[in-house]
């Protein structure tokens, strides 16, 4: 992928995870990544259109999914799909950890382990800094 396209989808999630919304300007972070919302083995294009931002953690449990399970209800959701769907419709903070509003919140924190203990650390760390 171009240097330019990632440049382009990296502004365009205003330098933050599109899942999780850490910024990747802080160290110690690993590099972030671009994310085919939809895998290539599902058909998913290199496009702008299907392409987001994402830290490591995300990208890497994310995987080649679309789906995950809603702890709530035990059922398969949809993953929060940052081109067509609206963060604040399916997440919110409550203090350092992040609520699921929805199957898809909720399927997608579950899946990609939005909650896990070093993550609760380094939003904790960031809210009390002003960044989160």
């Amino acid at each position: 992928m171009s240097d330019a396209l990632r440049q382009q989808v990296r502004e365009r999630a205003g330098r933050r995870c599109e899942y999780c919304h850490l910024p990747d300007w802080l160290p110690p972070l690993e590099p972030f990544h671009l994310e085919h919302i939809i895998a290539r083995q599902h058909g998913g294009e290199t496009a702008l259109d299907n392409l987001a931002w994402a830290c490591h953690r995300c990208n890497r449990h994310k995987g080649p999914n679309l789906t995950g399970i809603d702890p709530g209800t035990r059922e398969i959701a949809p993953l929060f799909h940052p081109r067509r769907d609206i963060w604040t419709t399916h997440f919110m903070s409550r203090g350092s950890e992040l609520a699921g509003l929805t199957p898809t919140g909720r399927a997608t924190i579950g899946l990609l382990q939005m909650n896990a203990a070093r993550r609760l650390e380094r939003r904790a760390e960031l809210i009390r800094l002003g960044w989160f």
